[in-house]
């Protein structure tokens, strides 16, 4: 067997994934893995953490609605990512919305952090896995930010079912919680590359009011009807409560920050009173701009991805890369596309694999050592 720190598994059997384990602790006693499951193996996560824990070996993982391997994304199997040596990791559960839980939750994370940073100054990353049922991550990851500042880079992505519905998707040893987060300190690690290729138009709005990921009003109208009115006099599209979740993702709102970048926010939900629910928080008074999403930048996105990973890396990409690629574009987009875009990007970077999975939401920072970012429809790459 070839000496490789991941592995893809098309199917869960049990003899494969334990002669595999049994290999890697013969050459790496203090190893630990990684596991990414999709949603249709969730089931399996109690075999896994008995498979584990009969050779002591350290076990975290999340669960996402497809995972990504050979260039094409996969409903079944698992990928085993493994550490050498197993990372500071720690998975904090019952998140609480609002502020207050995430200034907590920042606390207890970086508290457990700290520790591990004190007298290095060697590179590292702070990789998230986060359940994408959570309302506050923008907050979480400001909360961070003041925590640890530019200590560590910011890398992740959600978790859960791409139908939004609750369920337990973050797992480790003994545990599979909601509601949660996952970290793991990764030492000499260089961060990670993230772009989505969204074309901006000029005529912009302001969220007028919101509340986390809901905006009630824009320019000072229920948040709907002014959607509706951009859709109808952009695309000649008619969007209905009744079709709305067709068309949501087609056309995300983009949120113009003082640097230029563009934060991506898909609507997901309609509530009541036209309040729009998105992917990830929008703060009051935001400066929006309804994306020309069919005009999405393949090449540019690929080139600014490929390029980023080659400069972490020396000039070239000779290694394994860790993918995530947000559910959200792949919908816009569509299966084909979707999939061919990722067989580019596994043709242009040359990687020796690129293992990951299908995410609802990602997290990294608009340039590196930058502040870290909730996004959608992003791809957010990075060694592994």
């Amino acid at each position: 067997m070839s000496e490789t720190k991941l592995r893809y598994f098309d199917t869960l059997d049990v003899s494969a994934l334990a002669t595999t384990l049994d290999a890697w602790k013969a050459v790496h006693p203090e190893m630990g893995v990684l596991v990414l499951l999709p949603e249709a193996e969730k089931d399996a996560v109690a075999q896994l953490q008995a498979l584990f824990a009969e050779r002591g070996i350290p076990l975290v993982g999340g669960i996402f609605p497809a995972l990504i391997a050979e260039g094409v994304f996969h409903r079944q199997g698992a990928w085993l990512m493994r550490f050498d040596t197993m990372p500071y990791v720690a998975l904090h559960e019952g998140l609480q919305p609002g502020d207050a839980g995430a200034m907590q939750a920042a606390e207890a994370i970086a508290a457990g952090v700290r520790p591990h940073l004190r007298g290095t100054r060697q590179e590292a990353s702070l990789f998230m896995l986060v359940d994408a049922q959570i309302p506050n991550i923008s907050t979480l990851l400001d909360s961070l930010y003041l925590q640890l500042a530019n200590r560590v880079h910011y890398v992740g992505a959600n978790t859960g079912s791409e139908t939004f519905q609750p369920m337990p998707c973050l797992f480790d040893a003994t545990r599979i919680v909601q509601d949660g987060v996952l970290v793991m300190l990764l030492s000499g690690h260089h961060g990670a590359i993230l772009e989505h290729g969204y074309c901006v138009p000029p005529q912009t709005m302001n969220a007028t009011s919101t509340v986390g990921n809901r905006i009630i009003q824009i320019d000072w109208r229920p948040a709907f009807t002014v959607y509706q009115e951009l859709i109808q006099a952009q695309y000649g599209v008619e969007v209905t409560r009744e079709n709305f979740y067709e068309y949501g993702v087609h056309f995300p709102f983009g949120i113009l920050r003082a640097n230029h970048n563009v934060v991506v926010r898909i609507p997901v939900a309609l509530g009541d009173d036209d309040s729009l629910f998105c992917v990830g928080e929008v703060p009051p008074n935001s400066v929006l701009a309804l994306l020309d999403s069919p005009k999405v930048d393949s090449v540019q996105t690929l080139e600014a991805l490929t390029q980023g990973l080659a400069g972490l890396n020396g000039g070239s990409v000779d290694e394994d890369v860790l993918l995530f690629y947000c559910a959200g574009r792949r919908m816009h987009l569509g299966v084909p596309a979707a999939t061919s875009e990722v067989r580019e990007f596994t043709h242009r970077t040359g990687a020796a694999q690129v293992a990951g999975a299908l995410s609802l939401g990602e997290i990294g920072g608009s340039t590196l050592w930058g502040y870290p970012l909730f996004h959608n429809a992003t791809l957010v790459a990075a060694l592994w």
